[in-house]
């Protein structure tokens, strides 16, 4: 049996998508919430991954990346859809069992990767 658990976090960022035809043509910000949900196997402890480790790597190999950054500066177009592609890449370099990635860009828009085939 496999066990999957979730864990969210929160920076804010800034980017402008200079081919859209609307408002996201300008330079703008959003407080992004992102969950990253790994799946495996429980180990002897009883636990697929520890929080707290799960915490510790996605803050060093994302968040201290991203927060308060101009996005445009580090990833070629970046619609909520590439960054959570990046993100995902980032994650998977590290050999996190990735099973979810969701990117809130805002409290009602969010982008998702992951490896449900549905």
């Amino acid at each position: 049996m496999r066990t999957r658990v979730t864990r969210s976090f929160r920076f804010e960022a800034a980017h402008q998508l200079p081919w859209h035809t609307g408002k996201c043509r300008d330079l703008h910000g959003h407080s992004y919430a992102l969950e990253v949900t790994v799946e495996g196997q429980l180990n002897e402890s009883g636990i697929v991954i520890d929080f707290a480790d799960l915490s510790a790597l996605v803050r060093r190999e994302v968040i201290d990346r991203l927060d308060h950054t101009y996005l445009n500066d580090l990833i070629e177009n970046p619609t909520a859809e590439l960054i959570a592609h990046d993100i995902w890449k980032r994650l998977e370099a590290v050999d996190l069992p990735l099973r979810r990635i969701r990117l809130w860009e805002t409290a009602d828009c969010y982008a998702e990767v992951s490896t449900d085939s549905g």
